[in-house]
Parts: structure tokens; C-alpha cells; sequence
């Protein structure tokens, strides 16, 4: 499954089902950058229990306000819509597979 950009207007749509992992993020920001191909790593390799969602804060204000990110890149872990788990800055690969596994 590829990663998908999210928008204000599909997000929850997006997040309603299964695991979803999303991204907040901006183009300009350094940690988001380093964080992307562990992102798409992660994706290549979880597939079959987990989605990745991204999203512009920039562009998509009003869902990073909903959900309290302040920083870049927040990573909100979602289960049936429901945010289960969130982490800020960047995250190693095990990191991100340990949070992921304790709530799957």
C-alpha cells in the first residue's frame, strides 16, 4: 500500500479504519525529511496491518489544530479513529515498529 496524502477534508476518512499511522509534516522541515524514508520502509514492510497517512500542516491547519501538533513531525498513531498513541521528532525505524506493535 502506497503512502497517502491526507487533506483537512479526507482525513478522518482516511483514519476511520484499521491501524493508521499519520504524519504531520512540512515540506521545510529537516526531521521530517530524515523521517520519510523510514516512513516508506516501514510502509513497504507493514503493509498488511498498517496505513500511513501524511499530512501538510501547512496546508491542512485545521486538522493539526484538532489533534494539538505544535511540532514537527508528529506522528499520531490511530486505531478505528480513535488516536492511540503519538510521538514528536524524529524516530528511528525499531522505535516506530515498537509503537506500532504495542497497539496493533
Amino acid at each position: 500500500m502506497a503512502i497517502v496524502k491526507a487533506t483537512d477534508a479526507n482525513f478522518s476518512t482516511e483514519t476511520e479504519s484499521g491501524l493508521v499511522l499519520a504524519d504531520f509534516w512540512a515540506p521545510w522541515c529537516g526531521p521530517c525529511k530524515m523521517i520519510a524514508p523510514v516512513l516508506e520502509e516501514l510502509d513497504s514492510e507493514m503493509s498488511d496491518k498498517l496505513k500511513i497517512v501524511k499530512i501538510d500542516v501547512d496546508e491542512n491547519q485545521q486538522t493539526a489544530g484538532e489533534y494539538g501538533v505544535m511540532s514537527i513531525p508528529t506522528l499520531i498513531l490511530f486505531k478505528d479513529g480513535q488516536p492511540v498513541d503519538k510521538v514528536i521528532g524524529f524516530q528511528p525505524k525499531e522505535a516506530l515498529e515498537e509503537l506500532i506493535n504495542r497497539n496493533a
